[in-house]
């Protein structure tokens, strides 16, 4: 039970802005943040692919944070190897003016494996508890 509380108390903590420490770790990680808010009007620059992937990691899938499985599992989802991602669940279709999941798919699938792989120990690391 203890080895579980950490990460559930960093997920609470962490969970909306994980994808700023992603990026701080990776600055050159596609953003795909270029999409225009149904709000306002303006590009919401907040709305990042890794903001996206996690919330579909989390709220849509209900995966593990920690494990590298669960999230290549989740990568395997937007290169269409495993399970369908739904362009009506997918996170930024009610915010955004456009639904970025085709983008996003695309953004995916021009990584190499080394930065797939290197983008999931990243995500890991976020997630899992400090020593």
């Amino acid at each position: 039970m203890l080895g579980t509380q950490p990460v559930m108390a960093q997920q609470r903590i962490t969970v909306g802005d994980a994808w700023r420490q992603v990026y701080q770790q990776l600055p050159n990680f596609p953003k795909e943040n270029n999409y225009t808010s149904k709000e306002g009007g303006k590009i919401a620059e907040n709305n990042t692919l890794v903001g996206r992937i996690i919330q579909y990691h989390f709220y849509v899938k209900g995966r593990a944070p920690n494990y590298r499985f669960d999230w290549k599992l989740t990568l395997a989802d937007y290169l269409g190897a495993n399970e369908v991602i739904y362009d009506t669940s997918y996170p930024g279709h009610e915010l955004l003016k456009k639904n970025p999941l085709d983008g996003d798919k695309a953004a995916i699938a021009k990584l190499s494996r080394g930065q797939r792989d290197t983008l999931v120990q990243t995500l890991v690391n976020v997630f899992s508890p400090k020593s």
